[in-house]
């Protein structure tokens, strides 16, 4: 019974911090009340992890590195979130209350304090299930669950970017079918159901929905270079583990640096912006293709020395690998010209990087990756950056 009442403790200490929240100043005092009752709750089984939760948040607040709106709103989405998840049965459909019933109570916690900002609670939600998802099974997992969505809330109430509310919903509508149809393909795990949520969600945000059309095409083009004679490369062990499954730090490392250029041309507005974006998308298309289709290109040479190598081995290219990932950076910048996000000159700056993003993979592969330094996330993130930040640079220049 004790262990019951738990979660129910928990959350009216979270209902009661955000109530007074407005009410007790300065902002360390509130802290310490919250802390010390938490302490208390420590001792209760049932509520460790939830507690150990609030004490992080209120310890955050209490220094200063939250706003009262991003404390409540935490709060709010951690504690009572997680409830409705715990309570509708801990399965895989669990995390639709843990959605609905965190965004309203998130979004209910910042209007009681003076604040409405959908979006900022949308992401603290969406951050807080992408953590429970990938993190499941980790006694921490609660504790960086509301760290990393206190942390993202926070980004984005500080960028204080405005959208419309019926804007927001169809760019939730769109990046949640996105994520649950690469899901039900198990072309996404359920982590990368809701990390290309995230991604979709701040593309048609903070830019349209063109560049997540842009984003799309590499998806398409990327799983079906993943598919594309499975199950010989299985065979030859040169395949990608998990069916080709892709989890969060794929979804990351290939669309993290083209959602900061998205977001970064929702605020200022900037040219070199669409040269982050593109150059980038551009690299992560071609190395996926290089990589998937590429392999089958016989025995490649080592990019760093051009001797031969086994097929599979970091930083070896083939001469079919690279003209096909060509290729992909020509469709994906040919795609954002058509669309009308790159005009012809940014188009071809897109096909240029993604080339020189492929490459900086491979050369980082024969080198770093070898060595242990990265691994293949760490090097595709690389990559996506160096051709996207080429790209970026040319658009400046020009």
């Amino acid at each position: 019974m004790i262990r019951e009442s738990g979660p129910a403790l928990a959350t009216i200490l979270a209902l009661i911090g955000i109530m007074v929240a407005p009410l007790i100043q300065p902002a360390w005092l509130l802290s310490l009340l919250v802390i010390l009752f938490s302490g208390v709750l420590l001792l209760i089984k049932g509520t460790r992890f939830f507690s150990i939760s609030i004490i992080v948040i209120a310890a955050l607040y209490g220094v200063g590195y939250l706003s009262i709106a991003v404390f409540g709103a935490t709060l709010a989405i951690v504690v009572i979130g997680e409830s409705a998840f715990r309570l509708s049965g801990n399965r895989t459909r669990s995390y639709i209350p843990f959605i609905l019933v965190g965004f309203a109570a998130a979004l209910l916690a910042m209007y009681y304090v003076g604040e409405f900002l959908p979006l900022t609670a949308l992401l603290g939600v969406l951050v807080a299930v992408l953590l429970h998802a990938a993190l499941t099974g980790r006694d921490d997992a609660l504790m960086i669950e509301a760290l990393g969505a206190a942390m993202a809330m926070q980004l984005f109430y500080e960028i204080d970017y405005s959208v419309d509310l019926p804007i927001l919903a169809l760019a939730a509508f769109i990046a949640f079918l996105f994520g649950y149809t690469a899901y039900r393909l198990r072309a996404a795990d359920l982590s990368g159901l809701f990390s290309g949520a995230i991604i979709g969600l701040l593309l048609i945000v903070f830019a349209d929905v063109r560049w997540f059309f842009i984003m799309l095409v590499f998806f398409v083009v990327g799983s079906a270079a993943t598919k594309f004679r499975y199950r010989e490369k299985n065979t030859l062990g040169v395949a990608q583990s998990h069916g080709g499954v892709r989890g969060y730090f794929n979804v990351f490392a290939n669309g993290l640096v083209g959602t900061a250029g998205a977001v970064l041309w929702g605020i200022t507005g900037h040219p070199a912006c669409i040269g982050l974006f593109l150059g980038s998308v551009a690299s992560a298309a071609a190395d996926t293709v290089a990589s998937e289709i590429g392999v089958m290109g016989g025995d490649p040479y080592l990019i760093t020395t051009l001797e031969r190598v086994s097929p599979g081995t970091n930083g070896g290219v083939t001469l079919l690998g690279e003209a096909v990932a060509l290729g992909a950076a020509v469709i994906v910048s040919l795609s954002a010209w058509a669309l009308g996000v790159a005009d012809p000159a940014i188009a071809v700056i897109g096909i240029v990087a993604g080339f020189v993003g492929t490459n900086v993979d491979s050369l980082i592969g024969a080198t770093l990756e070898n060595r242990g330094v990265f691994g293949n996330a760490g090097t595709n993130l690389v990559a996506t950056l160096s051709g996207g930040v080429f790209a970026m640079v040319l658009v400046a220049l020009i």
